[in-house]
């Protein structure tokens, strides 16, 4: 912490607002409102609050893919660092319009249409809005209420063939049942650099899943894996149909090894709390709500000829204590 004083010296509104923005930023998925309203009462003040969600909010909902309704309802928006043209405007790139975003009350205010500078040419166009149709097949088969958006971050201006340009693949879901005290997300981020002159795509993917189980307790698992592959250069529709079908592949492996990993936990995984309290069988509640969040994902994902859950994953354990 900055500015720290003595033992016992008061917090200054500096320390109180870093110490405000840590538990804000670090909030589960989908519970920083919650979250603010107790850092808020625990300050009592408004405006070391307000200066520390100002902070947090818009971190938060980067790092959490937060999807947002358009106001004209023609979709979701997802915040990302890939679409921020500035604090508070993003592009989506599928409507070719730029939403305003209020971070804190996680709302679009305005939309306006994407200028010709925020948009690419129209010859990588055809290359991203390919991806993003097979890709919008795939979220809307195999996540509940997912979304998904695809960027241009690189040679967005190139007018046709002869250079390299990239493209950035999010993915996001999100499975909420406070009533019954768990939440659950799903984020995938894929990144597609195309070689010209290699004719060749290569392909790397981060994946997280995250979930939280707060019944007579507090109790989260954070699990993420990396990801690399590559496919050779097609036409739009071609790269689109490969790419997206490497990516439906190692999301479904990598969901096929959490089913894995649950079914054979045991009740070595997981030390008893000190109020004996934390039993397997407690903490297999909120990974029930987890599986049954990846599950919904990996039926659909193997129904579109990816695998089986009879393969054996060659993905790590994300449960195991080594």
């Amino acid at each position: 912490m900055s500015d720290q004083g003595g033992a016992g010296d008061p917090l200054s509104d500096s320390q109180k607002k870093e110490i405000a923005v840590w538990f804000l930023s670090n909030a589960p998925a989908g519970e920083i409102h919650y979250v603010a309203k107790d850092v808020r009462a625990l300050l009592g003040d408004d405006a070391v609050y307000e200066a520390a969600a100002e902070e947090a909010f818009p971190e938060y909902n980067k790092a959490h893919l937060v999807s947002l309704e358009l106001p004209d309802r023609s979709g979701d928006i997802v915040i990302t660092t890939y679409g921020e043209l500035d604090k508070n405007n993003y592009l989506d790139p599928r409507t070719a319009q730029v939403a305003t975003v209020d971070h804190i009350k996680q709302t679009c205010t305005k939309l306006r249409p994407a200028a010709d500078e925020e948009l690419p040419s129209a010859y990588i166009e055809e290359f991203r809005s390919a991806l993003d149709v097979e890709l919008s097949k795939y979220v809307a088969e195999a996540y509940p209420k997912g979304v998904c958006a695809v960027y241009c971050t690189g040679g967005k201006d190139i007018e046709g063939p002869g250079a390299d340009f990239g493209f950035a693949v999010v993915i996001s879901a999100t499975k909420r049942s406070p009533q019954n005290f768990c939440n659950g997300s799903w984020r995938s981020i894929w990144t597609m650099e195309f070689n010209y002159e290699l004719q060749f795509v290569d392909i790397k993917g981060k994946i997280q899943v995250d979930a939280h189980y707060f019944e007579e307790g507090n109790v989260q698992l954070d699990t993420n894996i990396d990801c690399k592959d590559s496919t050779i250069m097609q036409s739009p529709d071609d790269s689109a149909v490969s790419i997206a079908s490497i990516i439906r592949h190692h999301e479904s492996e990598y969901l096929s090894s959490l089913e894995e990993s649950y079914l054979n936990l045991s009740d070595a995984t997981f030390k008893v709390g000190r109020n004996g309290q934390f039993s397997c069988s407690a903490i297999s509640s909120l990974l029930h709500v987890l599986l049954t969040f990846c599950l919904t994902i990996a039926e659909a994902a193997h129904n579109f000829g990816t695998g089986s859950s009879e393969e054996t994953s060659s993905y790590p354990n994300p449960f195991s204590m080594a």
